[in-house]
């Protein structure tokens, strides 16, 4: 299947237009319309960049107001009406305030920075010291106000951007059952994927990869602990990045794991990915993790976007079978290689990752430990109104509301992680130091070593398959597990299509990585 036919934005259209399942059924619709009220009007701002914004705001041609403005009415459209994609949770009654300033500060300073008057949305997980909610999407914590911004969100506003809502997600992070279905929460309902509205848009940051697909922001934040940006991003054909750990700060964000919990940007291409990036990154001096990463001052990750950025760069290939795909992905992976190859890559096709398959029971328990641990420290400091403050007490709030909290599937995750001991037990360091081994020095970095490599490529994850609340999410395949046991940074990008659903291709390194871009339309 040829990489560039059918294109992001004609299936993304096709799919919004008639509601279809694939792109086949989006094809028979079109030539069928449905009612009128279920097509969406054309979108003045559709595949608009930030550069591209920003010439709009420096032209006259718009204003952060009037971003604002087009942007609400998008969510409108889409999420309260026609297909309610249930994307935003919960809208920034302060954005067009916070718009008028900016545009009064570009008038007499000028622009801060590329996200100057930006509309951004992020994850219901991450902290708005302002008249938002911060929930995970769950009911448990509905009517919980952050004390204070999370980190990253202090370092965008900073940089000019606007909050302009918060995307729904699957609840608590996809970690509270193994059935669950991605996508859900309580507080939101199902999240839909764009291209295709029977299909998951994979979890846990579905909103914000989904949000960002549908044009609904200029670009997303989302969280990952495994595969919870790059999922997404491959399932809703946009570009994730899952950074380093460290890079971006842990502080603010409702956690599942400090050893592998990363915030990171979720945008239609990867500039606007490595622009959104720079401005989160940061030394923060309450996270250990950052304070202890490499990350360079002022780091500007554009600078490394360059067309001949494959030239001489050794890549290795990890075939599909390793991580369960189906047949259908291997000719998007061999398009690409072939490519990479016509770029000048030196490819190396295919290469091994010898531990592929050895460490999820031990990953498993660490999250469980970590999680206990991590999700006490951040309830016991919520302010005294909200439901609960501890593990034990989100646990019980759920059973008692288990009509509207666990309709579909229950909450056996938490009930083992409640069952955990302190992070000093053997069983935890063991699992901790297993998990290392086996995805660092015995997984990717053997693997580079071998052939020195620059970076290995993988299909990230399989077409997206058909959302079922009652038996849960189907296992479609996935690549994310190396990276985020190891701490690595992994990046996905759109790579083909399988009968108009969408399949990410993902880049992982030792550490940050050169990446390039290529025209998405």
């Amino acid at each position: 299947m040829a990489m560039n036919k059918p294109t992001r934005r004609s299936i993304l259209a096709s799919a919004m237009a008639a509601g279809a399942s694939t792109l086949a059924a989006s094809h028979l619709s079109a030539a069928n319309p449905k009612p009128k009220e279920k097509t969406v009007s054309p979108f003045e701002l559709e595949e608009a960049t930030i550069a591209d914004l920003q010439q709009a705001m420096q032209t006259g041609q718009h204003t952060a107001s009037s971003l604002v403005e087009r942007y609400l009415g998008r969510i409108a459209a889409l999420d309260r009406r026609g297909p309610r994609l249930s994307h935003v949770i919960e809208l920034n009654p302060d954005a067009p305030a916070i718009a008028a300033t900016l545009d009064q500060e570009r008038k007499v300073k000028g622009p801060r920075g590329p996200l100057h008057g930006i509309p951004l949305l992020v994850k219901d997980n991450i902290d708005t010291a302002d008249r938002m909610t911060t929930t995970a999407a769950s009911l448990a914590l509905a009517g919980s106000i952050a004390p204070r911004d999370a980190f990253l969100i202090r370092m965008l506003r900073q940089a000019g951007a606007i909050i302009l809502g918060k995307t729904n997600m699957s609840e608590w992070a996809n970690f509270r059952s193994s059935r669950s279905s991605s996508g859900w929460s309580a507080r939101g309902g199902q999240t839909k994927n764009p291209y295709a509205l029977d299909r998951t848009p994979s979890g846990s940051s579905s909103g914000s990869a989904a949000a960002a697909a549908a044009n609904s922001c200029a670009a997303a934040v989302g969280t990952e602990t495994d595969g919870s940006i790059v999922s997404p991003s491959s399932a809703c054909s946009v570009v994730g990045i899952k950074p380093t750990l460290g890079l971006i700060s842990h502080s603010g964000i409702i956690p599942i794991a400090h050893s592998q919990d990363t915030a990171g940007p979720i945008a239609r291409t990867v500039t606007d990915a490595a622009i959104l990036l720079a401005a989160m990154a940061g030394v923060d001096p309450d996270d250990e993790a950052t304070r202890n990463s490499q990350r360079q001052p002022d780091t500007d990750y554009t600078r490394h976007l360059r067309h001949d950025g494959l030239r001489g760069a050794r890549i290795g290939v990890a075939r599909a079978k390793a991580f369960h795909f189906g047949p259908r992905v291997e000719p998007i992976l061999d398009a690409v290689v072939a490519a990479i190859k016509s770029e000048g890559a030196i490819v190396f096709d295919p290469v091994e990752l010898a531990t592929a398959g050895q460490f999820g029971d031990a990953e498993s328990e660490v999250l469980l430990f970590e999680f206990k641990a991590d999700l006490n420290a951040y309830l016991k400091n919520l302010p005294p109104a909200v439901p609960v403050h501890s593990l034990k007490e989100a646990i019980e709030f759920n059973e008692r509301h288990r009509d509207r909290e666990m309709p579909f599937f229950g909450q056996e995750m938490f009930i083992d992680a409640e069952q955990k001991g302190p992070l000093t037990s053997p069983e935890y360091l063991q699992a901790l130091a297993k998990c290392r081994e086996l995805t660092r020095e015995k997984g990717i970095d053997a693997t580079i070593e071998k052939h020195s490599l620059d970076a290995i490529i993988a299909i990230t994850a399989g077409p997206p398959t058909l959302v079922d609340l009652v038996n849960g999410d189907y296992d479609s395949g996935g690549s994310s597990s190396f990276a985020a046991v190891a701490g690595y940074p992994s990046i996905t990008v759109p790579a083909g299509y399988v009968f108009g659903l969408p399949v990410g291709l993902s880049t992982t390194a030792l550490i940050w990585l050169k990446i390039f871009e290529r025209p998405l339309r």
